[in-house]
């Protein structure tokens, strides 16, 4: 006997905890229960539906018949392995109608002459519905099958709703706690669902706990068979963007604009920022009152340094502001090559350069030009190209 008080209980829950509808767990329940019928009590070819009715708890049996003509049946001498030759010619030819040609099966359709009598104005392809007898006891093993239909069909329906949930949410951040790390790979709990943020998308240098709760991007959203799969990244200068948006108002309600990011994950970025009111300051929204917005950001990338620099049209002007802190004294363009020639005080190159190259690498990210650091006597010290190669007598080497 089913408890049916148990059972709308478990529809309201699956219906505010999962998001999966009552009238879909209602249709999963029905094709469970036709499939356990049809396996005890169906013949071969038969459509058995069933109706349940949560009020009673009692289930009706029918049998679909689909209304077929003359010209609706393949020939007897189509039958078997010539008929099924030439139905797969049929297909490779186009011949749509010899594809809409049945094998007639009396468990499975009727002939319009004997339909007409039930119902005198059915049309071919129409379906007829025929009640069976109901059946209380379906056997342990129809029960059973029933049984893993549901679970099978619940969790269909769970991936689902979950990836009608996330499907548009790439390019968001989220906030989860970390579950499990296993090799590298960090799974957070999401809530309806568990994401990973790979080896790959993490910051060099951030240690991870179980139990943490942390901020990451949504890069990408997968649907397989088994389930959904959610990559998150917290390296991506989208994610930094997307920080920046959530501390700075001015940015969400399009006053500043982030035009261009460079990133070095764990270590240094620069951002270009353009206001689209003269009143407004955009590296000052940016940096907040105390430098507190910035400060937010830097905090939830782990000390990560952030330039904010201000974004311009003249490219003369944009490079000078990408090479900051340094001054430079000069910037000239070769539009050709896309290449800049920037000239500096002796006390300024290695402020320009910066680290290893990361000042320069990131403001020909940055800027999309390629750099070439230059002292006042014209001697070229470092060059950095747009996709962050750098070299020169001015870079230090790596340890």
């Amino acid at each position: 006997m089913i408890d049916l008080k148990a059972l709308n209980s478990t529809l309201e829950q699956l219906e505010t905890e999962r998001g999966i509808s009552r009238e879909t767990i209602i249709e999963t329940i029905e094709d469970a229960i036709a499939a356990a019928y049809k396996r005890d009590y169906g013949k071969k070819g038969q459509i058995i539906k069933a109706k349940f009715d949560i009020e009673t708890g009692k289930t009706v049996f029918s049998q679909v018949k689909i209304v077929v003509d003359d010209s609706m049946i393949k020939p007897e001498d189509e039958e078997g392995e010539e008929g099924e030759i030439e139905e797969k010619k049929n297909e490779i030819e186009g011949n749509e109608d010899e594809e809409r040609k049945v094998r007639f099966n009396p468990e499975r359709h009727i002939m319009i002459d004997e339909a007409q009598k039930i119902k005198k104005e059915v049309e071919p392809g129409e379906e007829m519905i025929f009640p069976l007898d109901s059946k209380e006891d379906y056997g342990r093993i129809a029960a059973q099958t029933g049984k893993q239909v549901i679970i099978q069909r619940i969790r269909e329906a769970e991936r689902n709703s979950i990836f009608e949930e996330f499907k548009n949410r790439e390019g968001e951040v989220v906030s989860g706690i970390i579950q499990r790390i296993e090799g590298g790979n960090i799974f957070l709990d999401l809530g309806r669902t568990t994401a990973v943020l790979p080896r790959d998308e993490q910051v060099w240098g951030e240690r991870y706990r179980i139990g943490e709760r942390i901020k990451a991007l949504i890069f990408l959203i997968e649907q397989t068979p088994r389930g959904i799969n959610i990559y998150l990244s917290r390296s991506h200068p989208r994610f930094l963007t997307k920080l920046f948006e959530m501390e700075v108002p001015e940015i969400t309600a399009g006053t500043v604009e982030i035009r261009s990011v460079a990133r070095e994950a764990g270590s240094r970025s620069k951002i270009a920022v353009l206001s689209n009111k003269e009143e407004i300051d955009p590296v000052g929204s940016c940096v907040g009152q105390k430098g507190v917005r910035v400060g937010t950001v830097i905090s939830e990338l782990g000390g990560e340094k952030i330039d904010i620099v201000e974004w311009s049209d003249e490219s003369e002007r944009f490079i000078i502001n990408a090479l900051s802190p340094a001054r430079v004294l000069e910037v000239d363009i070769k539009p050709k090559g896309k290449e800049a020639l920037v000239t500096v005080d002796e006390d300024q190159v290695s402020l320009a350069i910066g680290k290893r190259g990361q000042n320069v690498r990131l403001a020909a990210k940055l800027t999309g030009w390629k750099l070439d650091i230059r002292s006042r006597s014209g001697e070229s010290i470092a060059q950095a190209t747009g996709e962050g190669e750098v070299s020169g007598k001015g870079i230090e080497p790596k340890n």
